[in-house]
């Protein structure tokens, strides 16, 4: 009798079902731009010359933080603050430095 298990064709469906669920959640905990400026949404205020950073701006800048585990996920909410900041006239850059995280 043939043994499927040891064929190659086998092999290589299995280590491609392996990788795909290794895989999949990392695609799904992918930091998108939405996530970053929801996040961030709460420390535009501050930014703009209001008073310290409010409770939700830090508990948002704290969420982010946790979720930007890998550097592709830092590179992405870096760029994703840098086109964010760019469309917000009025941004307080040394404020900006000085928060939390």
């Amino acid at each position: 009798p043939p043994q499927m298990a040891s064929s190659t064709p086998f092999k290589v469906a299995c280590a491609l079902l392996l990788c795909m669920v290794v895989a999949a959640p990392h695609a799904e905990a992918a930091i998108t731009c939405g996530t970053v400026t929801s996040k961030m949404g709460q420390c535009v205020s501050y930014l703009k010359g209001g008073a310290g950073p409010s409770a939700p701006c830090c508990a948002g800048i704290k969420t982010l933080k946790t979720m930007a585990t890998t550097p592709a996920d830092r590179q992405t909410a870096c760029g994703c603050l840098k086109s964010a900041a760019k469309a917000i006239q009025g941004l307080d850059y040394k404020k900006a430095a000085a928060l939390p995280g």
